[in-house]
């Protein structure tokens, strides 16, 4: 079946099937007119272009700040000003460490051995050999030169630093050497000098991707034992460049300038720190004799994991790595809308990587970069959507989501009064499996769009394959680790991140588009695919009469979240109340909500509200996710201003619903519950105000 036709099908089916409920938002007149126009753009998307740009973006390695980066942004810029879109370049200069500089790993004792830090050069992938690829590192990390003996700390966790304690176990004047996985890397380090070592060595283990798990690169998708994860340590209380919080880094050769911290006050590594293969951890851990780890610190490499390696064996690392001031530049495009050209549509992924960054982050770039070829194309045959829809390809995110937070960090004001939602796309297609992650306003958004598209070579939806029996798609909060934090969790602007996933070799050499190719998507078809997808997604949000947001959700997911706050509670503290004042207010938003929605369909169906009424309720529903923002931000982080949405600051990556009570139970403080029960209560009654007054703005004179 030729896939116009397949789309011609599925679009006739779906649009038979709820499409008043899918198509939330519209008037009854408006909806003909966005079937037409959908219709219309599942047939534009030209699923050669993706690849066309996956293969120019991913050619060679472009690490931030490397003129082989600045390149890719260039070409950015170029494409989305040839499809017709206005482009914006917004400069920075950042704190940070561009190269991995200087490093070595060696055991010294019993017997001199220097170790491998970078991928081998495979003869089945042409890219590996290529001369700009960098060993193993870790940005940010201190420097020095250090020789001391062992201890192995598993994941580097809090916990496991404590647990070395309680064993007995000093990492005082030792180098730590321990795996990755159950937090951010940064905190590995941060715990690791907090306790006294001098060094840290993080590594893959093969346990967590490797032969334990299946075959390696080249011949599987796991880690060879060459394989290093690079990334960043960067755990500042806040998301940006490290020494301007809460004010962008502008150019410092730039008319305006902003106060910059020293960069000696700002909490970065003091230690030498580096990343690994495991071929390089096995010898380390191999020539340990300490005694045997603890229950679940055993680890994939074929003997006895110990705890010490004894004061016979010593390790050297040295690293030599200098911190700078770099210039990043954020590429913006805008297709400004027909109708409400300051009510924005954003949608984002990053560019920088690395090394070739196939999967991680240029899937989603490219993806990104055809959708604006494709709506470029609406735009010109007179389909123009009604709000401006942005796409933003984003810098310095790999060193700390840092170009992005700047962004929101320079235009936060604007971007409150305008922006109707910010969609991201961090490694958008790096597989088949289609998944998400959303404020709870966005939700019913992402999923109806999931019946719209169907997947390569299937007769199933995206809905179909990602919701199987459910009534939707299992849909997960917002946490860390990409370049929505800055919008929802410090501008409260709703939110939602997503793609397709597969396998990854994360943040390694081999993340090229050998592996791509064979393995993440051999057809080079899902990149349209998604593109379909998040293409519905944009349009209905910009061409929506109403904007889209289905306030119910909020009420539905804050009772679970409180329940499983309850719950968490009533763990260590028997004589918990419960948090009763919010559970009424949650009552109260439900039954206003359930109302707004009611008042909407019949305006929505009877065709009953004037332009001057639309303008006024679509600014109203703009304030709706600031209810939760709280101007002095949660307790570990001022920045973080987000009641209801916070990164995990434990782990740096996973998601915090209730973020200051979700601190609160990490302390095990009970006494502060009341406290934020009250806070909590405000903040939802707020919401259902605003739900209510803008349910009067519907009332017809």
């Amino acid at each position: 079946m030729k896939k116009s036709f397949a789309i011609f099908l599925l679009t006739l089916a779906f649009f038979q099937v709820e499409a008043q409920e899918l198509h939330y938002g519209f008037t009854k007149d408006n909806l003909a007119t966005q079937k037409q126009l959908e219709a219309k753009f599942l047939e534009t998307v030209d699923f050669s272009r993706f690849r066309v740009h996956l293969e120019t973006i991913s050619s060679e390695p472009h690490v931030a700040g490397s003129e082989a980066n600045h390149k890719v942004g260039r070409y950015l810029g170029e494409t989305m000003k040839a499809a017709g879109w206005k482009v914006d370049f917004y400069p920075y200069d950042v704190y940070l460490a561009p190269e991995p500089g200087e490093s070595l790993v060696e055991i010294i004792t019993p017997i001199r051995k220097p170790l491998n830090q970078q991928e081998y050069v495979l003869p089945d992938d042409p890219y590996s050999n290529h001369p700009e690829l960098k060993k193993g590192w870790n940005a940010y990390s201190g420097s020095g030169d250090v020789t001391a003996e062992v201890v192995y700390a598993n994941y580097g966790t809090k916990a496991d630093f404590e647990q070395l304690k309680t064993l007995g176990v000093s990492v005082e004047g030792k180098i730590v050497i321990a795996r990755y996985g159950g937090n951010f890397r940064g905190y590995k380090a941060k715990f690791a000098e907090e306790y006294g070592a001098v060094g840290l060595l993080i590594f893959t283990d093969p346990g967590d991707s490797g032969y334990a798990k299946g075959l390696v690169y080249p011949d599987g998708i796991y880690y060879n034992e060459s394989s290093v994860q690079r990334g960043s340590l960067l755990t500042v209380p806040f998301t940006g460049d490290p020494l301007t919080p809460f004010e962008p880094a502008l150019p410092l050769d730039g008319k305006k300038q902003v106060t910059r911290k020293k960069p000696e006050d700002t909490e970065l590594p003091k230690i030498p720190v580096t990343a690994i293969p495991y071929g390089s951890a096995q010898e380390i851990i191999g020539a340990m004799k300490g005694k045997p780890v603890p229950t679940g610190w055993q680890g994939g490499l074929p003997f006895t994991y110990r705890v010490e390696g004894g004061d016979a064996l010593t390790v050297r690392l040295k690293v030599e790595q200098k911190r700078e001031f770099v210039r990043i530049n954020n590429v913006v495009g805008m297709l400004e809308g027909s109708t409400f050209p300051d009510e924005w549509v954003i949608l984002g992924c990053h560019y920088d990587a690395w090394s070739f960054g196939a999967t991680d982050p240029n899937s989603g770039t490219s993806m990104l970069l055809a959708l604006s070829e494709s709506l470029g194309k609406m735009a010109n045959s007179g389909q123009r959507p009604k709000r401006s829809i942005l796409i933003a390809h984003w810098d310095g995110e790999e060193h700390g989501v840092i170009g992005s937070a700047e962004w929101v960090e320079q235009l936060k004001e604007e971007l409150q009064a305008k922006t109707v939602a910010y969609m991201n796309f961090d490694a958008g297609v790096a597989g088949r499996n289609v998944r998400g992650s959303s404020s709870p306003s966005l939700k019913h958004l992402m999923a109806g769009a999931t019946h719209a598209v169907t997947l390569p070579d299937s007769d199933q939806t995206i809905f179909d394959s990602w919701a199987g029996n459910n009534a939707e798609p299992t849909m997960g909060a917002l946490g860390g680790g990409s370049d929505h934090i800055a919008f929802y969790m410090f501008a409260g602007i709703p939110s939602l991140s997503g793609g397709a996933g597969g396998p990854t070799l994360y943040h390694t050499n081999y993340d090229n588009l050998h592996f791509y190719e064979k393995f993440a998507d051999p057809t080079f078809q899902m990149g349209g695919t998604v593109e379909q997808w998040v293409g519905i997604m944009a349009l209905r949000a910009a061409n929506a009469d109403v904007i889209p947001y289905k306030p119910s959700r909020y009420a539905q997911d804050l009772v679970t979240h409180f329940e499983q706050a309850e719950k968490q509670i009533h763990a260590f503290s028997a004589n918990f109340s419960g948090f009763s004042r919010s559970k009424a207010a949650i009552s109260d938003l439900a039954s206003t909500a359930e109302r707004f929605e009611q008042a909407l369909e019949s305006a929505l169906d009877n065709n009953t509200l004037s332009n001057k009424q639309l303008i006024q309720l679509n600014k109203k529903l703009l304030e709706w996710e600031k209810s939760f923002l709280m101007k002095e931000g949660m307790p570990f982080g001022g920045w973080y201003q987000s009641l209801y949405g916070s990164i995990d600051p434990f782990s740096g990556y996973a998601s915090w619903v209730l973020p200051a009570i979700q601190y609160s139970i990490e302390l095990k403080d009970v006494s502060s519950m009341e406290k934020w029960d009250r806070t909590y209560t405000e903040a939802i009654k707020k919401l259902s105000q605003r739900i209510a007054n803008s349910m009067d703005l519907m009332k017809t004179n």
